[in-house]
């Protein structure tokens, strides 16, 4: 599903923090890794090659699925099939180029203000009689 182009950066904000959410556990990281490295598989699939239930598979993938990050498909014998979804992590990599452009601005603009020579001191010749 392609995201689209008129997306305001509230939304890539929304959307980023719906990926970071997601990618913060563990599990549902081996699940995308994978879907990308095998392509797509029914829960039944990746419980196979995880350590949890497929239940507990069936929850990181409607978590999964809610974030964007992966795509339910109706299969052969009414079986589910979950296939990877790019465009949420590129919105978040958007999100967080945005971040590091505005840091980037900031040291940069600290580093010149380090850089300029300190102000020579004026001192006052006139003397009192």
């Amino acid at each position: 599903m392609p995201w689209p182009a008129t997306l305001t950066p509230p939304d890539i904000e929304a959307i980023a923090e719906q990926v970071f959410q997601a990618l913060a556990d563990p599990t549902r990281r081996a699940i995308l890794a994978r879907l990308a490295a095998q392509g797509p598989a029914t829960a039944t699939d990746l419980a196979d090659c995880l350590p949890i239930t497929r239940q507990a598979i069936a929850k990181h993938l409607v978590l999964l699925a809610d974030a964007g990050l992966v795509t339910p498909e109706l299969g052969e014998r009414r079986r589910v099939r979950y296939r990877l979804h790019s465009a949420p992590v590129q919105l978040a990599q958007q999100f967080l180029a945005a971040l590091a452009h505005d840091w980037d601005d900031r040291l940069q603009a600290l580093s010149d203000h380090l850089d300029r020579p300190a102000p020579v001191p004026r001192h006052n010749n006139q003397h009192s009689n």
